[in-house]
Formats: C-alpha cells, structure tokens, sequence
C-alpha cells in the first residue's frame, strides 16, 4: 500500500476528523495500519473517553510506526483544530510548563491518532486541579523472571488488601507483562501524600506475600523474579498508559480492563487492536462503574505514618 494513500474524513461527533495517510502500517508484523487504529479507538471511543477524560495526557507518537521513532509529546502538537483542548501542567524540578492535551470529546482522542498517537498516557489528576490527584494507580510491576502466575497471585493480594480497606480497585492488563489496579480517591491530596498512601499499600501487600513482592527503592535490591509494587507511578508526571490504551508492540496490544473474576485467567497477549473490539461490543466498558466508587486515602496515610514511626522511609522527588 502507498504510503501517499487518499486522506479520509472521519465523522466524530460534530467534527469531521482528517485521517492522512490511513494506509500507512503502523504494526507490521500484524499489517494494521493508521486506519486500523483509527476504528479501533471509535470502537471503544466510551471506555478510552472515560479512561481521559479532562485529564492531561501526554502522547506516545510513532509518526512510521512502532518500529520507528518513538516521540514522547507533552505539548500539544502542532496544527491542532480549535476545538482541540489543553490543560497546563507545572514541572517544578525545570522550572517549565507545557500544554498538554486534554480530552474533552472522542474527536480530540481520534485527531491525536491522526498526529500519530499510539498510545495515551494521562496524568492521575484532572484539569480542575492537577496538583490534586483523584486516581491512585497500583502498578504490578513484574522483574524479568517473574511469570504472570505470580502476578495474578499478587493481585489477589492486592485486592483481599483493597476489600478490607473498603476500596474499590480497577484492575487491567497493563499492556505489557504486569497488571495495574486503579482506585478512584478523594481529589484531598497533593502527589507526595497519594504516593505515601501508596507506599504504604504496597508494603502492607509485601508483608502479606514476602515471598512475591518487593518494594524495595533500588532495582538492584530486587529479586529478579520478585514482582515489585510500583508506588512511584503515583508522584508527579509518572504516566502509564491508559485503560484502552494500545501499546506500541509489535503484536498491537491493549491495556485492557478486566472484572476481578478475569483476572486468574487472563493472558495480556489476548487483549490487541484486532479483539478488543469485539470484546467490547459484547460486555462494554467494564470500568463503566469507576467514578462512582471514591474512595478516602485516609486510612492508607494512617499506615504511612505508622510505618514512619517505626523508621520507613519515603525516598524524594524532586517534583514533589
């Protein structure tokens, strides 16, 4: 296929969304092109909207593919229509700001696409206050010996953990090797108290299963086949991808939410571009729920504490 191939109008709601280039491969060993990604994202435009929505979002574009030029895009490309929203976000460590998308309305999802966006990466705060997270994310992040058994074994944890806090936790595939939770929270506190609560979680799941999990600061420190609960994922500009989310692999994977009950028989290799639209034809958005369950980070910064005054330590961020 031409790589010049004809642009196609996509209609988004009230906007008409220029596709150029919708021929172009972006996953070769697949043969899914820039159009493919395109109906995927309308296919699932309710669940990757609720995942973004008047969140900043940083962009992970590969304007050849994904076995081209990775680009890490804070601000808002060039070029965008004026219904295209932004959000300005602070980097102390810098001293510099950015625009950053923020989605308002599938159509700013599909343009991004159409700027060769693969990924979306959201921050866990929302444009009316993103000094005040209202997400906090549990990253299941496994070394390179740790199989995805013991992952699922650490999310059971996690979720027993979860259930006696009274919170309720979102898990999903991340796309990758591991597993991420998300629990919607009280938008009360700043980045450094989400990430103590955090810190907190993940140590009380390493007391509950020391024989799969580390929280230890340094990879060097780690066990190579321990799975390491990420809870730096909550500071201040660290981004994961989103829910719906497609990766920038080469067999087009999804970061795909699942239901507690899917997550003991999951394979991260089954959720991509080509079955997940089905998928969510079939169950929708099964994270539909996700707003209505706001959980306090009270109880978690009452465990910070205790584990400070027994000599725990939070390691700084500069942006903090």
């Amino acid at each position: 296929m031409s790589a010049q191939s004809p642009a196609v109008e996509i209609e988004v709601g009230p906007h008409l969304v220029r596709v150029t280039n919708p021929d172009r491969v972006y996953f070769p060993e697949r043969g899914l092109t820039k159009l493919d990604l395109v109906n995927y994202y309308l296919a699932v435009g309710d669940g990757i909207f609720t995942a973004l929505e008047e969140r900043p979002c940083m962009l992970h574009r590969y304007p050849t593919g994904v076995t081209g030029e990775k680009v890490h895009q804070k601000r808002l490309p060039a070029g965008a229509p004026p219904w295209v929203q932004t959000v300005r976000v602070e980097f102390p460590r810098y001293g510099r700001h950015a625009y950053e998308l923020c989605v308002t309305e599938l159509a700013s999802i599909i343009w991004a696409v159409q700027m060769s966006t693969v990924e979306f990466h959201p921050w866990n705060s929302r444009r009316a206050d993103t000094e005040r997270p209202d997400e906090w994310r549990i990253d299941l992040d496994p070394m390179p010996d740790c199989d995805f058994d013991r992952v699922r074994r650490v999310a059971a944890v996690a979720r027993e953990v979860l259930e006696e806090l009274g919170a309720t936790g979102w898990p999903k595939t991340s796309g990758g090797r591991g597993l991420h939770v998300y629990v919607r929270i009280e938008p009360d506190w700043g980045f450094a108290d989400v990430r103590r609560a955090a810190l907190a979680f993940a140590r009380e799941v390493e007391r509950r299963a020391p024989e799969d999990v580390t929280t230890a600061w340094w990879r060097k420190d780690r066990d190579p086949a321990a799975l390491f609960v990420d809870y730096n994922q909550n500071a201040r500009d660290h981004t994961i991808a989103s829910a719906y989310s497609v990766r920038g692999v080469p067999d087009a994977r999804v970061s795909a939410p699942l239901s507690w009950h899917e997550v003991a028989e999951a394979v991260p290799q089954d959720f991509t571009v080509e079955t997940m639209p089905d998928r969510f034809a079939r169950l929708g958005d099964v994270h539909a729920g996700i707003n209505d369950t706001v959980f306090s980070l009270q109880p978690l910064l009452d465990w910070a504490e205790r584990d400070e005054r027994a000599g725990a330590v939070l390691p700084p961020l500069d942006d903090e």
